[in-house]
């Protein structure tokens, strides 16, 4: 477990960071993009919780929240790195559980019959944002895998994550009796 003992290094003051290796790179640098993203949907995820949403995903959060942290440590090694650190990664028992709680609240909020817009209640609107945030650390992923290698399970889980709050913010919805605000085609 790490232990910080000072929170400010001036280490960055020159654009560059570490990485879990202590390896300095450009903070600009496609892997420090894809795992600040990954934060950054961590901390909109928290937001969501402190907001409060039904009971269901007030238990299921937290676990996914640990496991950013885990998928995020999975990108702040490089591949070469990650054999000398014993690190938490992604494996196929996270994406296959993101499956599993799929299908459980799909079940519940039944099939989508028409396109619905971000929103409803307010735990609904703040799961939309994560979505979003959730596919734009996807892309930055694929992106940097095209140069460097990632964990084989990083982007099937954030490419599942995504399809799970989207399927969470009908959930919360649903589960407060809210109507999902549905795209009108005709206006």
């Amino acid at each position: 477990m790490p232990r910080l003992t000072k929170i400010y290094t001036r280490q960055g003051d020159q654009g560059t960071t570490s990485l879990g290796s202590r390896q300095r790179v450009p903070k600009d640098a496609l892997r420090v993009a894809a795992y600040g993203t990954v934060d950054e949907l961590n901390s909109q995820l928290g937001v969501a919780v402190a907001a409060g949403l039904v009971p269901r995903l007030m238990v299921a959060l937290p676990v996914i929240q640990n496991e950013l942290f885990h998928l995020g440590s999975d990108l702040a090694f490089t591949d070469e790195d990650k054999q000398a650190y014993n690190i938490p990664q992604i494996a196929p028992r996270h994406v296959q559980a993101l499956e599993a709680l799929i299908d459980e609240l799909n079940e519940v909020v039944g099939p989508l019959e028409n396109f619905i817009l971000p929103g409803g209640s307010q735990g609904a609107a703040l799961l939309h944002v994560a979505r979003t945030v959730c596919r734009r650390a996807e892309r930055e992923t694929v992106t940097l895998a095209r140069s460097e290698t990632v964990g084989a399970q990083v982007i099937p889980y954030l490419n599942r994550l995504s399809d799970l709050l989207f399927v969470m913010a009908r959930y919360e919805n649903h589960q407060r009796g809210v109507s999902e605000p549905l795209w009108n085609t005709l206006a």
